[in-house]
């Protein structure tokens, strides 16, 4: 890969601009290594939509689910592809994500309702449409975060 790099007082604050021809896992990784900012809460998520590779807030990610083997993200009206595994996406110390079955993970602050099911499991309902159960081996966990 081709480096160049300008120095000038015009490029405050920095930014990167990645030209390429298509993905690559080294493509995915100079973006998830330019975007990370040290471990912060909200450092950057890659994922791709079709042939161009986006980069999320964990914020803006409503759920995330494997579906099929692949890692899917769900923002409020789309859905994107990550080679991340749930327990990637779900980062250090940020409070706002939780793992709700082996293979989903939510964002607590886009909870629109909950309703109990049969078997004493816990129905989610997210803001964007999307809903999920809460599986009974996550239940205590999330029943805790509920406070009931």
């Amino acid at each position: 890969m081709k480096v160049h790099l300008q120095i000038s007082d015009e490029y405050y604050p920095p930014h990167a601009e990645i030209f390429a021809d298509k993905v690559t896992p080294e493509i995915e990784a100079a973006v998830d290594f330019l975007g990370n900012s040290a471990g912060a809460v909200d450092a950057p998520i890659t994922a791709q939509r079709e042939d161009r590779l986006f980069v999320l807030r964990p914020s803006e990610i409503y759920m995330a689910r494997v579906e099929g083997g692949e890692t899917i993200l769900y923002t409020k009206k789309e859905r994107f592809y990550s080679r991340k595994r749930l327990y990637e996406i779900l980062g250090p110390g940020d409070e706002r994500f939780m793992q709700i079955s082996k293979q989903c993970i939510i964002n607590l602050l886009h909870i629109h309702s909950v309703e109990a099911s049969l078997g004493g499991t816990l129905l989610l309902h997210l803001d964007n449409g999307l809903f999920d159960y809460v599986s009974r081996k996550y239940l205590p966990d999330f029943k805790k975060y509920l406070k009931i």
